[in-house]
């Protein structure tokens, strides 16, 4: 066996074994996820291919209101009122009494009605970044025991059952729900989240197809068909960001960070 060839399968090996070891970043707590190839729903190619994941750091929990009070506090060019309309429109943290109260909301819940342009600022600051959308599916396909529960039709009912309920009342708070494979919480059932890759998700490939056209380019595909019961709670949010500009929030949408491999956690050896 090649040099080469050994340093891969040595990789592996170390990935393998310390899947889901945690890391620290400014007190926040991240998983190592090995990555690999998997079916999503967003095929490669368009059609059938698999999606490949680098391995990658995730945060264990959506970043919460005292968090991002804490961003706030550091870097106030980013507090409600001083943000041009262009990096987070009106309903840029409307729910928090003021620029740096997040009464009536708890600060172990997941923060709200933050732009993508706002939730990319808080990732950097904590020298991460927001996931792309294969890490994120790549991380939410996992139940508590297996890492890709999307075959049992009891965990995906429970999954679509969260959309139904009315959203009247704010989200409770992070990490209260069991953690899933990786050691990771809240994927599911709790809020909506950016990807770092959002608005390029549905784009077709001829560049210069424009506005509706450029979303859901590839919804002809049966690995899109919303009679797939396997794809259906993933398709929503699908929809949903699709729908989004960078610079809106929503009441139930919210982030995580994730970071990548080589990048040093407190404790973890650098690569």
């Amino acid at each position: 066996m090649s040099t080469a060839r050994k340093c891969v399968w040595a990789t592996r090996a170390v990935l393998a074994c310390c899947v889901g070891i945690a890391g620290t970043v400014g007190g926040a707590d991240y998983r190592l996820l090995e990555g690999g190839e998997f079916r999503s729903v967003l095929p490669a190619d368009g059609e059938s291919s698999p999606a490949s994941v680098r391995p990658f750091w995730l945060r264990s929990t959506p970043v919460s209101n005292a968090e991002y009070l804490g961003f706030l506090q550091a870097h106030p060019h980013w507090r409600r009122g001083a943000v041009p309309a262009v990096l987070a429109g009106a309903d840029y943290l409307t729910l928090w009494a003021g620029p740096l109260a997040f009464a009536p909301l708890q600060g172990r819940a997941p923060v709200t009605q933050v732009s993508w342009h706002a939730a990319q600022a808080f990732c950097v600051s904590e020298q991460a970044r927001l996931p792309t959308w294969y890490e994120w599916e790549f991380a939410a396909a996992a139940d508590e025991q297996r890492a890709d529960a999307r075959k049992d039709a009891v965990w995906l009912a429970r999954i679509l059952a969260w959309y139904s309920r009315p959203a009247s009342q704010p989200p409770q708070a992070v990490g209260l729900q069991p953690a899933n494979y990786y050691g990771i919480h809240d994927l599911h059932e709790l809020t909506w989240e950016w990807v770092e890759d959002f608005n390029g998700l549905f784009v077709s490939s001829d560049s210069r197809t424009q506005g509706e056209q450029k979303q859901l380019a590839f919804c002809g595909g049966a690995a899109l068909s919303l009679g797939d019961k396997d794809n259906y709670a993933v398709l929503i949010r699908l929809a949903l960001l699709a729908a989004m500009e960078a610079n809106q929030g929503g009441n139930y949408l919210g982030f995580r960070c994730a970071r990548d491999p080589a990048s040093h956690l407190s404790g973890i050896p650098n690569e």
